[in-house]
């Protein structure tokens, strides 16, 4: 193949957007076509498929019995925002980010919310912070996966079982990823519209009873929007994590995440999804370590996620460039993939370096992700040889 030969095989579905993601393999409209729209979510059949799917999800993620599950609103910045505002200010808490939305949090908590007594523990794209310094006495908030710099944490080693305050995970991109240790995290967060590859606006939220005894406690000092409420009378609405959503959910959305949970189950579970993202980063990791233009962004290969698989340019030609001109010819690969209808919305996120960002989550096929790599190929000659010209 020269230089700038288009490959000859493509891939069958060209969605490797990392949010919303693709679909499940086979999905239709078609699926949607129980859904009790034009039906109240307070009607019993509509609190029955509500109802299914936190038991669905429960089962897969392998919940311990004693943590509750829920959907709320806005997504999964919804339910981070509803850990933040009710549970922090009772102790010290450390902020730690090494991404774009970690770093969200990290001004949510001092500009928003004003605390004062708190620490920010920082990497740059590509790394992760220092765990062994982060003090569990307090409150810990954190993304498990860092979906725009491709880095994640690779167990919960450092985080002790014992410990003082609550930690409080951003689960996004790594649920029915990734194997997330329960017993080291209090409140857990994640949307249906990643690994699942559902639709948006609804976001889960789990929680430990060491947050549910923290929420029963604690009254924060600054007031709680009605959608933030989880207590009425120093008690948990418990309600909420038996289906009884504070807001009018979506049933073409509960009907579509009802749809995705079985075919996740189909697949073997959690081990079937966790498999199936490994071998999306297996293809890339095989493709970059004998391609020289191309690294991960994550430098440690144990923080690689399997999800938001992050790459850097590292040619010559690229690295000469200035920052300005980086981002644009990495634009320029990102727009002649998707004007071959090879690769949608690959670029990487706005913060983050110019490169190239892979959604790899179970719904993607191993043989769309090779098929795509020749691609990708194609696209770095062909930008290289318009900036030699």
């Amino acid at each position: 193949m020269t230089e700038t030969q288009k490959p000859a095989t493509r891939p069958a579905n060209p969605n490797f957007s990392s949010g919303p993601c693709a679909k499940r393999p086979g999905w239709t409209v078609d699926a949607l076509s129980a859904a009790l729209v034009g039906r109240s979510h307070r009607s019993k059949p509509g609190k029955a498929r509500i109802a299914q799917v936190l038991d669905k999800s429960r089962a897969l993620l392998g919940l311990p019995n004693d943590y509750r599950i829920g959907i709320v609103p806005a997504s999964d910045t919804g339910a981070v925002e509803m850990a933040l505002w009710s549970l922090l200010g009772a102790r010290g808490v450390d902020l730690l980010a090494w991404e774009s939305f970690g770093a969200g949090w990290v001004t949510d908590v001092v500009k928003q919310l004003k605390l004062t007594d708190c620490r920010t523990l920082s990497a740059s794209y590509g790394a992760l912070p220092d765990f062994t310094q982060v003090d569990f006495d307090g409150d810990v908030v954190f993304t498990w996966n860092g979906t725009t710099s491709g880095v994640c944490l690779p167990n919960g080693d450092d985080i002790p079982a014992e410990r003082g305050g609550l930690t409080i995970c951003d689960a996004t991109s790594a649920a029915f990823a990734m194997d997330l240790p329960w017993d080291k995290l209090d409140v857990v967060t994640y949307s249906w519209q990643k690994v699942l590859g559902g639709e948006a606006q609804h976001g889960m939220l789990i929680l430990s009873p060491r947050a549910v005894k923290r929420l029963e406690s604690y009254t924060p000092p600054w007031p709680l929007p009605k959608l933030f409420r989880m207590t009425k009378g120093g008690k948990l609405i418990e309600g909420i994590f038996k289906g009884e959503t504070i807001n009018t959910p979506s049933m073409l959305v509960i009907e579509d995440a009802l749809d995705g949970l079985a075919w996740a189950e189909a697949q073997g579970g959690l081990p079937g999804l966790i498999a199936r993202s490994q071998a999306n980063l297996a293809v890339v990791s095989d493709w970059v370590a004998k391609t020289d233009w191309v690294d991960f962004l994550a430098t440690d290969p144990a923080t690689r996620s399997s999800t938001s698989i992050c790459l850097t340019v590292v040619a010559d030609w690229f690295t000469a460039l200035s920052a300005d001109d980086q981002a644009k010819a990495a634009k320029r690969m990102v727009a002649l993939l998707d004007a071959e209808g090879v690769a949608f919305d690959i670029g990487a996120y706005r913060d983050a370096p110019p490169g190239l960002r892979l959604w790899g989550g179970a719904t993607v096929e191993s043989t769309d992700m090779a098929a795509l790599l020749p691609w990708l190929d194609w696209a770095e000659a062909t930008v290289r040889a318009e900036i030699a010209a």
